[in-house]
Formats: structure tokens, C-alpha cells, sequence
């Protein structure tokens, strides 16, 4: 809990400082901090996490100078979720449900979990595809290769790579569905 605030303090001390791959890092990690305490408060509408996400993110760049230094970045960060979250349901109609401004302690250590859950599920949904599908997806969707580095890594055509990712994706799609 007290190490992912550090990172993040760290991170965003750095991005002040100017340093681009830190402020990356930092709205990553602070997304990822978000997205579980987001998913929390919004049970009942998870289709629309990721939009509010996004327009946290956005305040969080916009607002990133009325952070004082010195100061736990923990509490602005959730203050200005807060406030996007309660914008989101008064925008669609919803009264805001009691925010309490003091759980943002334990948003941060409920985080990881998430993350290694997430990952378990990944890995287990990949292992019931084919090699010849499992592979792209591996290489292109999740290291970030090209369609061409990945062919030349795995032998297949560049065609072979996208036919396998697209199969892949769409077997992954059928797999979450009967899972539901």
C-alpha cells in the first residue's frame, strides 16, 4: 500500500521535473489505481469505467501544477476522482452516492491484486488457444511486437501472424462469453 503511493509520488515528482517516461509511468500506475476504485463505485455501470478513467486522467494533467509539493499526492489524486466520478453521475441523472474521504488508503494496496488476477485469467484464457494463435497475440498484443518481428520470431508469414491474431481474438471473445 505505502510502496505503490511512494512509487507514484516518485513518478510524479519526476514528471515535474520534466522526465517523460516518468509522467508515462505515473498515469499507467495511477490508472491502474483508479480502475480498481472506479470498478468499485460503478458495479452497476462497468461499461462506462473506462470513460470516466479518462477524464480523471485528463483532470489529473490539467490540475498536475495545483499539486504542492511536499503534500501526500494520495488524497488530490482521489479528491480529483471524486469529483469526476460525482460529475459522471450527475451528467447521467444519478444521484452521487456517500464518497467517504478517507478509504483512498486502501484503494492503493487493492490495486495489486487486481493486477495479478487479471494476469492469472489472461494466462489461463491464452493456454486454451493454439499455438499458431496463442503466439501472435502473445508477441503483438501483449510484448508489443510487429507483425513482422513476430513472424520472423516464430517462423510464420506476416499473413500467418495476422490470421492467427485475429482467430486468437475472436476465440478469446467466444471463451470470456461462455464464461459469463
Amino acid at each position: 500500500m505505502h510502496d505503490k503511493e511512494e512509487a507514484l509520488s516518485a513518478l510524479f515528482a519526476a514528471a515535474l521535473g520534466g522526465d517523460a517516461a516518468a509522467y508515462r509511468r505515473f498515469l499507467q500506475l495511477a490508472a491502474q489505481v483508479l480502475r480498481a476504485w472506479l470498478r468499485r463505485r460503478m458495479a452497476q455501470t462497468p461499461d462506462e469505467v473506462e470513460d470516466v478513467l479518462q477524464e480523471i486522467l485528463l483532470a489529473l494533467h490539467n490540475q498536475r501544477a495545483s499539486h504542492l509539493p511536499g503534500q501526500p499526492l494520495g488524497p488530490w489524486l482521489f479528491a480529483i476522482a471524486r469529483y469526476k466520478l460525482v460529475d459522471y453521475w450527475r451528467r447521467h441523472g444519478r444521484r452521487a452516492p456517500h464518497l467517504p474521504l478517507d478509504d483512498e488508503h486502501f484503494e492503493l494496496a487493492a490495486a495489486q491484486p487486481e493486477e495479478e488476477n487479471t494476469a492469472h485469467d489472461l494466462s489461463r484464457l491464452l493456454a486454451a488457444l493454439p499455438e499458431k494463435q496463442r503466439e501472435p497475440i502473445r508477441l503483438v498484443k501483449l510484448a508489443g511486437l510487429s507483425v513482422s518481428e513476430a513472424a520472423a520470431e516464430t517462423g510464420m508469414s506476416e499473413s500467418a501472424v495476422k490470421v492467427g491474431i485475429h482467430r486468437g481474438l475472436k476465440a478469446l471473445a467466444a471463451l470470456i462469453r461462455r464464461e459469463k
